[in-house]
């Protein structure tokens, strides 16, 4: 897979400012009934508008994200993926998605329309708990890739989970 970092230049990346190198990319797009890239949930810091069908967001590093990809021919739909992601700092390792740049730490992929659908219930259910998507574990979205990859039904994220979490995370560096 590759993202939009193939396809800039260098003269390109030379002019993007310091903070903005900082900063992992994602470009949305809609073109209706035909491709639809978007976000479904994530804290962007960046909002760059390229045409009325297509923008860039950027998101800090550390940052996390949700990004579901949809096309469609005539004939219906071609394809569907949502990806759970983890904004990365310049020196990370990562791994490339599709319109994401330079890419992230994939947390949780799926394929196939009720695969991102099942996903898409399971962010609601959180969200139902007051809970933002982007504030959860990485580790639960690490637990639902794996479960609904074995065929089996993810645990729900408790709220005791998520305040051992929020301590843990503001104790690391």
């Amino acid at each position: 897979m590759t993202g939009l970092a193939g396809h800039r230049t260098l003269a390109a990346e030379g002019a993007r400012s310091s903070s903005a190198t900082a900063l992992t990319e994602v470009e949305l797009i809609w073109i209706e009934k035909s491709i639809e890239y978007w976000v479904r949930f994530g804290n962007p810091v960046q909002e760059r508008i390229i045409d009325r069908r297509r923008r860039v967001l950027g998101f800090r590093p550390r940052s996390l994200f949700a990004f579901v990809r949809w096309t469609a021919n005539d004939y219906g739909t071609v394809a569907s993926h949502l990806d759970i992601l983890r904004a990365v700092a310049p020196h990370e390792a990562y791994q490339t998605v599709p319109a994401v740049s330079p890419g992230g730490e994939l947390l949780l992929t799926v394929s196939g329309w009720p695969k991102v659908e099942r996903v898409l219930q399971l962010i609601d259910a959180i969200e139902a708990r007051s809970i933002d998507g982007a504030d959860v574990a990485p580790d639960h979205w690490r637990h639902i890739h794996n479960r609904l990859a074995a065929g089996e039904s993810p645990r729900a994220y408790t709220h005791a989970q998520h305040r051992a979490w929020i301590k843990r995370r503001s104790i690391r560096p």
